[in-house]
């Protein structure tokens, strides 16, 4: 009878504990990790369809699960300064561990794998993109003429800059881009805004600080980039507008520039079908306060 309550009370207490898979999501990683003998698979496609089986398994027990984007090289890098053998699955569960608390993650919630894999990409892009904007203003040291810090400053700037533009749309909710043209890559970034009201502003507070990090990055770094904004509310046409990032300041983008930017994949460069029901439009005015005092560095 014993035996029976502590198995019983073993199952209820698994109940408790949120885990984190390790994914392997593309078959170049998958063929890396193949290298490793104590890595069982050998065929990427049974192993995600065994991953997909033990989210679905955890699921129905009750259990949170949570899914990591597991990168060999990091992994080999993260044994090799820790001190581990990377020949292990002991080693292997270390460094899932590890990305649990500073990786990207995406919560299983009983979605496909076919749905989450590209959200966890889309995650891992994201916080790529804010950890090497953020590195790369922390490195912009100070302003020769005045000896102020110029990642700060443009960084301020920036919010400034974001609390202005969701400041001229009415109520509905929002859909922000911002790209900024840096080499090697161009830096994008985007931020939902849900259910605005008269009163409140509903965000999420790290896309929030993506965004701005990577429009502070085009402030101080004084590159070409531009920020589009959708907004959309119940019973009227969606109506997309932007502006022109330059120097400090945005510049309000003519409706054929907004169509010409919205219609246009970022990455590949080749045109994208208009929706049907979107009025391409000239941006409000972001008033005095949103033009800048220039801050040359």
């Amino acid at each position: 009878m014993a035996d029976i309550q502590h198995h019983t009370l073993r199952r209820v207490l698994r109940r408790e504990i949120a885990g984190t898979i390790g994914l392997l999501t593309d078959e170049q990683d998958f063929s890396t990790m193949r290298s490793y003998r104590s890595f069982a698979f050998d065929d990427h496609t049974t192993y995600l369809q065994q991953v997909e089986s033990l989210l679905r398994s955890l699921a129905a027990q009750g259990s949170h699960t949570t899914v990591a984007l597991f990168d060999p090289v990091e992994y080999a890098e993260y044994c090799a300064e820790s001190g581990l053998e990377p020949d292990t699955p002991a080693s292997r569960t270390r460094f899932t561990a590890h990305l649990a608390a500073t990786g990207p993650t995406v919560p299983y919630d009983g979605q496909p794998l076919a749905e989450l894999v590209p959200d966890l990409v889309d995650e891992a892009v994201r916080q790529a993109t804010w950890e090497y904007a953020t590195t790369l203003l922390a490195r912009m040291g100070t302003c020769a003429t005045c000896g102020e810090d110029i990642g700060r400053a443009a960084f301020i700037r920036a919010a400034h800059l974001l609390t202005r533009v969701v400041d001229t749309a009415g109520t509905g909710s929002l859909h922000l881009v911002c790209s900024v043209s840096t080499a090697p890559d161009t830096l994008v970034a985007a931020l939902r805004v849900d259910e605005r009201t008269d009163d409140a502003i509903r965000l999420d507070e790290s896309e929030a600080l993506e965004f701005t990090t990577v429009l502070a990055l085009g402030i101080a770094t004084r590159s070409a980039g531009g920020l589009v904004m959708r907004t959309t509310t119940p019973d009227t046409t969606d109506r997309v507008y932007g502006w022109r990032l330059r120097g400090e300041n945005l510049d309000p983008l003519t409706a054929s520039e907004v169509f010409d930017a919205y219609c246009t994949d970022i990455e590949s460069g080749d045109l994208v079908s208009p929706e049907s029901g979107v009025d391409y439009d000239t941006p409000p005015d972001l008033g005095d306060t949103g033009k800048g005092t220039h801050h040359t560095h």
